[in-house]
């Protein structure tokens, strides 16, 4: 059962499992869903652009004439000419186009800049593990999907030309420029019908590669402990810091209540050592305190060393639960205070400041 328990994958990834997977690189992602939309983005712009694109080339065409010779000095500024069309004309087409793709490959895993990919390991090298991925179940579902694209895609395309069979052979009659427009609707629908097909495939491509990621991420029973006690800490390294707090506590105590001028008490709940050095403090400060069985060693303390303890149960669970050891009391309490350690003073026949 334990057994069963430490190796069975059951559990679901924790959020720092995921996050260290995406740190790696192991993201959900589908070169062919990216590829699809490119192609897709591509085609619709080609359809919004085309005809002003055709345009400008033909015009820039007649424009430029013919080239000079290659000894000519007008044929640098001609290739200058040339290039800097070309770019006012395509640049637009091929930056939108590469926006469309970074978004479609954002819209899948987000925006990711990682390094450890690219990080050489022994195992990606070795001929042996090479083999083992050759012919892994992920290399042969690969090796499916790669085989049903593209019967998908051979079963789009004959379809799309056995329908428009009737027009390509009554082509003989037309002019050059009737079959090259119809040349081109033919291919620009054929794309267009691909790239559909190839985005359905892409989406399929992805939600395999989630479902992937989702089973290798899996966690057994005593990882997700393991991973538990990573995030909030080790119960023996906490109780070893509890520990050594109590140790600097009592140490403090110690050190502090000896010197205290008076200890306020519940009488047994609370305990809370004060000091006042008007030289060195603008207000008494609070140089010790504790609850139940450490109020009582501090009381212990303040007995053995003569400080005077005084019964305020108010006062002392207020103290206690307001204000920290090392900082002074606020002016809510001055007064309640101030009459304390006036008391004080007169028992001991020390001048108040």
């Amino acid at each position: 059962m334990a057994q069963d328990e430490a190796g069975d994958k059951t559990e679901q990834p924790t959020a720092r499992r995921r996050e260290e997977a995406r740190e790696e690189g192991q993201i959900a992602r589908s070169a062919d869903l990216t590829a699809a939309l490119a192609l897709l983005a591509g085609l619709l712009l080609i359809k919004t652009f085309g005809r002003d694109m055709v345009g400008t080339l033909l015009g820039l065409t007649q424009a430029l004439g013919r080239p000079p010779g290659v000894a000519s000095s007008d044929l640098l500024p001609w290739i200058e000419t040339v290039g800097r069309a070309t770019a006012e004309m395509m640049l637009p087409f091929l930056a939108l186009l590469l926006v469309i793709t970074v978004a479609g490959t954002a819209a899948q895993s987000g925006l990711l800049l990682t390094w450890k990919r690219l990080t050489p390991k022994p195992e990606r090298v070795s001929p042996v593990s090479g083999f083992k991925r050759l012919f892994s179940a992920d290399a042969l579902t690969r090796l499916g999907l790669g085989l049903l694209k593209v019967a998908c895609v051979a079963g789009v395309a004959y379809l799309t030309m056995a329908g428009r069979l009737g027009t390509v052979l009554s082509t003989g009659g037309l002019h050059a420029a009737g079959v090259l427009g119809l040349s081109a609707n033919l291919l620009y629908d054929l794309a267009l019908r691909l790239a559909a097909v190839l985005l359905v495939l892409g989406l399929v491509d992805y939600l395999i590669q989630r479902w992937r990621l989702e089973r290798q991420l899996r966690m057994t029973k005593q990882e997700v402990r393991d991973e538990l006690k990573r995030m909030e800490g080790d119960p023996l390294v906490k109780h070893r810091r509890r520990q050594i707090q109590a140790r600097l506590a009592m140490q403090r105590i110690h050190a502090e209540v000896p010197r205290a001028d008076v200890v306020v008490t519940n009488p047994t709940h609370y305990a809370v050592a004060l000091r006042y050095d008007e030289a060195a403090m603008t207000a008494p400060r609070v140089v010790a305190k504790g609850k139940d069985l450490l109020a009582e060693h501090i009381r212990q303390l303040a007995q053995q060393h003569g400080v005077p303890l005084v019964q305020r149960p108010p006062l002392a669970r207020a103290l206690y639960l307001t204000v920290e050891v090392g900082q002074e009391v606020p002016p809510a309490f001055y007064r309640a205070v101030a009459e304390i350690l006036a008391y004080v003073y007169r028992l001991s026949g020390r001048k108040a400041g």
